[in-house]
C-alpha cells in the first residue's frame, strides 16, 4: 500500500525525469531541478532520501519510457527489415532523449560513479530484453535473437553516438545495409 506521500513522490519523479530528458543527467544539481519542479531541494531529499536515489529513479524511469516505446514499436515484416525498424525507433524524439541520458549515465558509470554504474547495468538488461523481443517479433529465431540483439544494439549505439561528432557525418545507409545482411544470414542459419 502506498504511503500518503507516494503520489507526490511519483509526480516529482515523473517531472524530474522530464527535466532530465530535456537537460541531461551529467552535472545535475538539485537546486535548479527543484526550482524547475516548483519545490525545494530539501523536499526532493525528503521524498527520495538522497540525490543518488533520485538520480537512480530518474534513470530507471527514462529507460522504462524507451523500453515501453520499443515494446509498442511495430514489428518488421522480416528479420532483415528489423534493422531499419530499430533505426527508425532510435530516431523517435523520446528514444533519442532517453539514449542521451543513457550515454551520459554509462559514461559516468565507466568512471565508477554510483548510482550511474548500477543504473546503467539495469538499463542495459531492460533495454537488451526489449531489443531481443522486438527482433523475435520481427522473425529473428529465438535461438539467435540474443546474439543478433547484441550485434544490432551495439552497432546502432555506435552509429548513434558517432553522428554528432563526425565531420562529415558518417554515412549510415551502407552500414545499416551490411548489418541487415548479417541479421538475415544469422536468422537463416539459426532458423
Amino acid at each position: 500500500m502506498a504511503g500518503p506521500g507516494e503520489p507526490r513522490r511519483h509526480g516529482l519523479a515523473e517531472q524530474a525525469t522530464d527535466y532530465v530528458l530535456e537537460h541531461g543527467i551529467a552535472g545535475l544539481s538539485l537546486r535548479p531541478l527543484a526550482r524547475a519542479l516548483g519545490t525545494s531541494d530539501r523536499m526532493l531529499i525528503y521524498h527520495f532520501g538522497t540525490k543518488d536515489a533520485l538520480v537512480a529513479e530518474v534513470i530507471e524511469r527514462s529507460n522504462d519510457r524507451a523500453v515501453r516505446l520499443l515494446d509498442e514499436w511495430p514489428a518488421a515484416p522480416a528479420p532483415r527489415d528489423s534493422v531499419a525498424g530499430m533505426w527508425a525507433a532510435w530516431s523517435e524524439p523520446l528514444i533519442e532523449a532517453c539514449l542521451r541520458v543513457y550515454v551520459q549515465t554509462a559514461a559516468l558509470g565507466l568512471l565508477g560513479q554510483e548510482p550511474y554504474l548500477s543504473a546503467a547495468l539495469r538499463a542495459n538488461l531492460a533495454w537488451g530484453r526489449a531489443v531481443v523481443d522486438y527482433l523475435a517479433r520481427s522473425g529473428v529465431p529465438e535461438t539467435s535473437a540474443e546474439r543478433v540483439g547484441n550485434l544490432v544494439e551495439s552497432t546502432l549505439l555506435g552509429l548513434w553516438v558517432d553522428r554528432p561528432v563526425h565531420d562529415p557525418p558518417t554515412e549510415t545507409d551502407p552500414v545499416l545495409g551490411d548489418l541487415a545482411d548479417a541479421v538475415e544470414r544469422l536468422s537463416r542459419r539459426d532458423g
